[in-house]
């Protein structure tokens, strides 16, 4: 076991556990944060997916070691009231059916467009690539993007 100064969203967290955490375990279990997701245990899915300095990551393979002093952003901390411009388009456009994975396909498209506010449908592929929706709301996501980047501008 070691002892883990983390930056949380916005927040300093200690935690102790084995190096080799995953991050997932981490924030679920010591963090009490359950927004993110398991899915897969091996970073296909994207259900995990959080902000590590402003970059998807998947954390079902990020272990707790490999952290140190960046900035960790979960759903939980993506925005206090829910109101991140994406969260937004996410209601507008109605994308949800089951849930499951919105939380790492939002935190998948809002790191997209912190990096590039008007993306092309080939640049939103490629940032969504690996995050797996189970009902197939593919359209509807990829249209959720493109409002929240008209909202961002």
């Amino acid at each position: 076991m070691a002892n883990y100064t983390l930056n949380i969203n916005g927040k300093s967290r200690e935690v102790d556990v084995d190096p080799s955490t995953p991050m997932l375990w981490v924030l679920r279990d010591h963090v009490k944060l359950v927004g993110t997701k398991y899915g897969c245990g091996i970073a296909q899915c994207g259900a995990c997916t959080i902000h590590l300095d402003d970059n998807a990551v998947r954390s079902c393979q990020l272990p707790v070691s490999a952290v140190g002093d960046k900035k960790i952003t979960t759903i939980e901390g993506l925005s206090e009231h829910g109101d991140h411009p994406v969260q937004q388009a996410w209601l507008e456009v109605d994308v949800p059916q089951c849930g499951y994975c919105q939380a790492g396909q939002i935190m998948s498209a809002s790191a997209l467009l912190k990096n590039n506010s008007n993306p092309t449908d080939s640049e939103i592929d490629t940032a969504m690539d690996g995050n797996i929706c189970r009902c197939g709301t593919y359209t509807r996501i990829k249209k959720a993007i493109k409002t929240a980047a008209g909202n961002l501008s």
